[in-house]
Parts: structure tokens; sequence; C-alpha cells
């Protein structure tokens, strides 16, 4: 007869009269070594410290924060004294943690807006073409120029110098901002307020 046998013990390291054996609990399952517990938990402890000390510092993504300066709207002088369209130019800056998007703007009433953007077509041209949207960056802010990204208006209204237009700027994932965008002649004060 085996020895173990005869103590009660079973090959397995069970106890044959029922007693729980070594690494078993009294239901019968087998109990976890300390460290199979203790890795998992500290990992999740470690990970919870430092989203909480990354949110407490004020980088846990915080929303997209617009804000929008005055703009300029260009008066472009055409044959026969008829402009067909014209071009506005906003600063549109982003002091959150999260980028957003520019993804459509409307205007005055009877007056259609296309967002459109200055490409090279080589021989020293240039061109536009119409855009679906334009990224504001987290921390940084989209500048409109009349050599970048601009808003055409079309058909150009009747506008002096010093009138204003009024737009509404439409984005992804923030709530829509309006803006006034004062008509101006071409020359150096074509930048919008804020440009660099």
């Amino acid at each position: 007869m085996n020895h173990d046998a005869a103590n009660g013990e079973r090959a397995d390291g069970a106890r044959g009269d029922g007693a729980p054996g070594e690494g078993e609990r009294r239901d019968g399952r087998s109990r976890l070594p300390v460290a199979a517990v203790a890795v998992p938990v500290l990992t999740c402890l470690a990970t919870l410290g430092t989203l909480t000390l990354w949110t407490a510092t004020g980088n846990a993504g915080t929303p997209a924060r617009l804000s929008v300066t005055e703009g300029r709207a260009l008066l472009l002088p055409a044959p026969g004294g008829r402009t067909e369209a014209t071009a506005a130019f906003f600063t549109v800056r982003n002091s959150g943690g999260a980028d957003d998007v520019l993804t459509g703007v409307t205007g005055p009433a009877g007056h259609r807006v296309m967002l459109s953007r200055t490409v090279d077509i080589g021989r020293n041209a240039r061109r536009m073409a119409m855009v679906r949207s334009a990224a504001v960056p987290a921390g940084g802010a989209l500048r409109m120029t009349p050599t970048t990204l601009d808003l055409m208006l079309s058909p150009a209204p009747a506008l002096a110098p010093g009138d204003r237009l009024t737009f509404t700027l439409h984005f992804r994932n923030s709530p829509p901002l309006t803006a006034r965008a004062v008509a101006t002649r071409p020359g150096p004060a074509l930048e919008p307020p804020g440009a660099p």
C-alpha cells in the first residue's frame, strides 16, 4: 500500500480524507499565488494614479475652445464696375486641448459662401480650389489670408470700404461662431487682425 495513500493524501496533492490540501481551498478550488493577484492590481493602481495626475495638471483632452477675430472682406474691382465674387478672411484661434475642424460657413442672405484654397499649378500660376474643411489645431490657429485659405462670397454684395458683413462659421465639434468682416480694398491692410 502506498504510504501517502495511507496518510489520506492523493498523488495530485489533495487530501483523500476531504480536508483541503496545499494550494486548495475548502470548496475544492485552487488558491492563486499572491503574485498572480498583486501584479494586475498594482498595474491598475499605477495606471489610475498616472491618469489622475494627468487630469489634475490640465492635460486630459480638454475640448476645443474656439474664438474668431473680426475679419476682412476684400473689395475686388472688376471691368464694368461689377464684381462677381469677393473673399473674406478670418483668424480662428483654438485655446483648447483638442483639434477641431471648420466644416462650413454661412453668410449674408442671398449669397453663397465656399471655403477655397489657393493652389500652385506651375509656371508661377495659381488657381482657387474649393475645399470641404480646414483644421483648427489645438493650441494654435487657422489663419485665412489672400494667398492661403479664404471664404469666397458669390455673388459679391455691393460694398463700400468700412461696410461689415456677418458670417457664421460651423465646426465639427464646437458650436457655431458668428463673426463680422469689414470691407477693405486690396493692400497691406488685408491681413486679418491678430495675424502674425
